[in-house]
């Protein structure tokens, strides 16, 4: 909102400082610190809200250290992260762009689910919370949702690269790529480093190439929902879900910086991606608003973000991702996420092998998801944060490095 206002300020009375938000740098910069200043001002009085409604977390005794002390602790401090992230993004961001639009549809449609899931949990005395079914159907649904208007809208284009031409004359002139619509992504370590959904589909037919929508979309579908349901398993501990989500989101934002900009895309050889750089501003706010909600939610927690927060967070990483074209690097990028889901499929997966085999059920790791196993194996939580961490940074150089090693 002030966007438009200051904008209009400029163009009608060049009123002195309005030009400041034209740019994205300044405007990302005051969302960064709106968000945190929401976040830690305003954070302390919803957990104090959650406190006087009694909306504490349940815990089941997993026989893990400092377990049964966490009990009470208030829950759904992800309404924290929301507050924290809209708020600034209404106020700075360009709110016509479709990409701002999309993510403040992805923040509130995951953040409504978790939170019906976090209120049967709390109020209905429920601890499954909201059915799995419903759950995942929310995050098709929103992958759906996000699938289709990244293939239809209009507004969702990338600018082909420029080439040289030589004319009959022998002369050779430069020849500018416009904007097109195209269903295609960047592949990490590869030098040529396209890949085109449509391709997967054409060679049925050329004709089948305008049923890209086929495959892209169940693609979005499936990202959407490894990446929220990974998110959710990851906040089990104090401050890691929280902490790693800040920093994959960070690099994210310098994937939307540099996608945005037609000079450092085609100096790094990447799609050049018109409005993505808007992104950068939802980016920023939503980065200050994790480590604002951080500022609570270290070791000893004052409050859990639940549900409301983490499916939250996944879907905002995934979608993020999807419109930069860099959702091929999640694995590298979320790969605590992926460490943490993989590691409850392995447990599963071979506990009902076992007991099918032998009879009796048995364990890859002393307790899923893999934070937990470390914790059956004595390290303290902050130790384990803190190592993640670690290894988030080391998986994000490795993403952004990729820009550049082919």
């Amino acid at each position: 909102m002030l966007f438009y206002l200051f904008e209009y300020l400029e163009q009608q009375y060049q009123f002195p400082g309005a030009s400041l938000f034209g740019f994205l740098t300044f405007r990302s910069a005051m969302a960064v610190l709106l968000s945190l200043l929401i976040a830690m001002v305003y954070g302390k009085r919803i957990i104090l809200f959650l406190q006087a409604k009694q909306i504490g977390e349940s815990i089941r005794d997993l026989g893990l250290d400092g377990q049964q002390q966490k009990a009470g602790t208030p829950t759904m401090g992800g309404l924290i992260i929301i507050m924290s992230t809209l708020l600034p993004v209404l106020l700075f961001a360009d709110i016509k762009n479709i990409y701002v639009i999309l993510l403040i549809v992805t923040t509130l449609w995951m953040g409504v689910i978790g939170f019906i899931d976090d209120y049967i949990k709390i109020f209905k005395k429920d601890k499954k919370g909201l059915k799995g079914r419903f759950k995942v159907m929310g995050q098709v649904v929103l992958g759906l949702i996000v699938g289709a208007v990244l293939y239809f809208h209009p507004q969702v284009t990338l600018k082909e690269k420029d080439t040289t031409r030589i004319t009959e004359e022998l002369v050779v002139e430069q020849v500018n790529g416009g904007e097109i619509k195209a269903v295609r992504t960047n592949v990490p370590f590869f030098k040529n480093n396209e890949l085109d959904y449509a391709e997967w589909i054409s060679w049925m037919g050329e004709g089948l190439k305008d049923y890209a929508w086929l495959i892209f979309i169940p693609v979005v579908i499936l990202i959407v929902t490894a990446v929220s349901n990974g998110a959710n398993l990851t906040d089990g501990i104090d401050g890691l879900a929280a902490g790693s989500s800040a920093i994959i989101v960070l690099t994210l934002g310098i994937f939307a910086w540099v996608s945005g900009n037609i000079q450092f895309s085609r100096y790094l050889d990447i799609f050049y991606l018109p409005r993505v750089g808007e992104l950068v501003v939802f980016i920023a706010a939503f980065a200050g608003a994790l480590v604002g909600f951080l500022w609570y939610n270290a070791f000893p927690a004052q409050v859990f973000m639940g549900d409301t927060g983490s499916l939250t967070i996944g879907g905002v990483i995934a979608v993020i991702a999807i419109i930069v074209r860099k959702e091929l690097l999640l694995p590298i990028l979320c790969g605590i996420f992926f460490a943490e889901s993989l590691s409850v499929m392995i447990q599963v997966g071979y506990f009902k092998h076992t007991k099918r085999k032998y009879g009796e059920g048995r364990r890859v790791f002393l307790m899923a998801p893999l934070h937990h196993h470390y914790q059956k194996k004595k390290y303290h939580e902050s130790k384990i944060v803190t190592r993640f961490w670690i290894i988030g940074i080391l998986l994000a150089i490795i993403s952004i490095v990729t820009l550049k090693i082919r």
